[in-house]
């Protein structure tokens, strides 16, 4: 098995968080309980495919040779899993609550690689 990482991504300013801000409050309390129960039940379907079932990102810092300062980006959480392919892993994300209910954009799934030997 191959172990991967699942990026959640979404902008505090994008369309879809728009549209999901301009939702009536019962509306958007709906649409979170739904988005919950569904994120539970992918997250049930598939718990022997995570290896970290992950969490919500907060804000971000970045460190250069300027130093330490605030900065934002569009990573909103994260999971690791294993999969037979990165194929494989993707498709375990195909329609998942956090694009299809919530506003979220997209997930990205990228291979953990092994540390190269020294």
């Amino acid at each position: 098995m191959k172990k991967f990482l699942a990026i959640y991504l979404g902008t505090p300013s994008g369309a879809k968080m728009e549209q999901w801000n301009a939702l009536e409050p019962d509306e958007r309390k709906a649409r979170e309980k739904a988005g919950m129960e569904g994120w539970f039940a992918f997250m049930q379907a598939h718990e022997k495919a995570f290896a970290d079932p992950g969490s919500p990102i907060g804000k971000t810092k970045v460190v250069n040779e300027s130093g330490i300062a605030d900065t934002h980006n569009a990573i909103s959480g994260y999971t690791i899993l294993h999969a037979e392919s990165h194929e494989a892993a993707a498709a375990l994300f195909e329609n998942h609550p956090h694009f299809s209910i919530f506003p979220g954009e997209s997930v990205e799934i990228m291979e953990i690689l092994p540390m190269p030997q020294m």
